[in-house]
């Protein structure tokens, strides 16, 4: 049994236009003592979200943005910009997020040099539809879990075939592989692990040749009860002595509806593809009251993650209405994810 600590509500939306519906989903990073946090801003009526912004001293809001940081201003970004993950890397702040345009989900960043000024850089996921999607994985070398299959004919199903693959919970590792970045991405119900040398590199094309052969790159797949419909990327890796640190979602489908769960998975250092641990329970579930009611019930989505003084404390999105935050030691956490191998 791992001893968290609830620190409670961190953020709740405000009264101003762009976050006063409900505020979620952030991104962390901590930077002399200040952690700078970006969250997803849900405006009322039309739901529409963009990225709001706030400082935190300890787990205490002490500055807070009255405007978004970034906001809808393409066609493919027209109903929302969402979930943001950051990343430092090489003197660069990457910040990664999902776009919507009302029917199309896809994954884009923005970088800066000193998390004020943000300079969006465009979509980079692959802007394929599923049947060309399912078209390739049938083209794959290794067996492809029929797990994939059953949401590509699910979402084609619901949406359409038009639909272009899905992408969320993007991010890179704030550390090159072999002088390479590695992004964590999602397709449909597994986590995914690409390298490459720069972003242009991630062209259609580029994704093309990589859905032919994506049973290669799966990290992580559905395995236990509770991860039972899909999983997704948490918080941007932690590296510890002992591995890369991956906080994970978990979705698990129950006869009360979907339950969001937060997990954990310890990766190697010099082959992050490679699986040292994973924990078989939850790290974490919905318990609190604003965890389990709220715009979605039931969810805990966690996505941001600082270390102080040997103490990991979590962000996450409560039941898609505000921010909370759990804590736990992280030795503590290694030593219950090294008896799980």
């Amino acid at each position: 049994m791992i001893n968290f600590k609830n620190e409670g509500i961190i953020l709740e939306s405000s009264e101003n236009g762009f976050d006063n519906q409900a505020v979620l989903n952030p991104a962390c990073i901590e930077m002399d003592g200040i952690t700078h946090l970006f969250y997803r801003a849900v405006r009322r009526g039309d739901l529409v979200s963009s990225i709001g912004y706030c400082q935190l001293e300890g787990n205490k809001v002490v500055k807070r943005s009255d405007k978004p940081v970034l906001f809808p201003e393409q066609d493919y970004e027209k109903m929302g910009i969402e979930d943001p993950r950051i990343v430092f890397l090489d003197g660069v702040y990457y910040l990664f997020y999902t776009v919507y345009d009302g029917k199309n989900a896809l994954f884009a960043y923005a970088t800066s040099t000193d998390l004020i000024r943000f300079t969006k850089r465009g979509v980079i996921s692959p802007r394929i539809t599923y049947a060309e999607a399912a078209r390739l994985f049938g083209f794959s070398k290794t067996k492809m879990i029929e797990r994939y299959f059953f949401f590509d004919s699910y979402i084609r199903d619901r949406e359409g075939d038009g639909i272009l693959l899905w992408e969320k919970d993007a991010f890179i590792f704030p550390k090159k592989i072999n002088n390479r970045f590695a992004l964590v991405h999602r397709v449909l119900p597994g986590i995914q692990v690409i390298y490459f040398d720069d972003f242009k590199q991630l062209t259609d094309d580029y994704w093309r040749d990589y859905l032919r052969n994506l049973g290669d790159y799966v990290l992580l797949d559905p395995e236990y009860r509770f991860e039972s419909r899909n999983i997704g990327g948490g918080c941007p890796p932690i590296e510890t002595k002992d591995g890369w640190l991956l906080i994970y979602h978990a979705v698990e489908d129950s006869r009360r509806g979907r339950i969001y769960h937060a997990a954990a998975a310890l990766l190697d250092r010099a082959d992050p593809a490679k699986v040292i641990s994973r924990l078989k329970t939850p790290l974490f579930s919905p318990a609190e009251p604003w965890e389990k009611q709220g715009d979605v019930n039931n969810v805990v989505f966690p996505t941001g993650a600082v270390v102080r003084e040997g103490r990991l404390t979590l962000y996450y999105g409560a039941a898609d209405k505000l921010i909370a935050a759990k804590s736990v030691d992280l030795e503590e956490l290694l030593g219950e994810l090294k008896n799980n191998p």
